[in-house]
């Protein structure tokens, strides 16, 4: 004879085996696997790595920051050597432009960059030759 407790037990357990999914039924369908991996969908391929205007702008920084280190040495044998406070400006000057053109790089703007620190390095080197001369 079965008591009320052990049919509320078959009964729960006989509603868990029809509720249960097998596992194969909740799994996530597999993406088909090409040669090199899984297929992605068709669309526009995005290139590995930096796009070639942040490298534009990673190599104006660069060259911006090099100049800027460039010019700080400059100005220091410039005031050793207590040349004209013209110089010492020109240079200080430059070092103020290397910093705006790093910022221009920074947001994008790499020509314009471009065009000042080349203005910008060629100004600095005639005011020198002109005042030192």
């Amino acid at each position: 004879m079965t008591t009320p407790d052990q049919t509320d037990a078959d009964a729960t357990a006989k509603n868990d085996e029809q509720t249960a999914t097998p596992e194969s039924a909740t799994a996530k369908p597999e993406e088909p696997e090409g040669p090199e991996g899984p297929e992605r969908p068709e669309g526009p391929e995005r290139p590995e790595g930096p796009t070639p205007a942040a490298r534009a702008r990673r190599a104006r920084i660069a060259a911006a920051g090099l100049l800027m280190a460039a010019a700080a040495v400059v100005l220091a044998l410039r005031l050793a050597s207590r040349s004209s406070v013209l110089v010492v400006g020109v240079y200080g000057l430059l070092l103020i432009l290397c910093g705006v053109v790093i910022e221009l790089s920074r947001r994008g703007r790499t020509r314009l960059g471009t065009w000042l620190l080349a203005a910008g390095l060629v100004a600095a080197l005639v005011m020198d030759g002109a005042v030192l001369s």
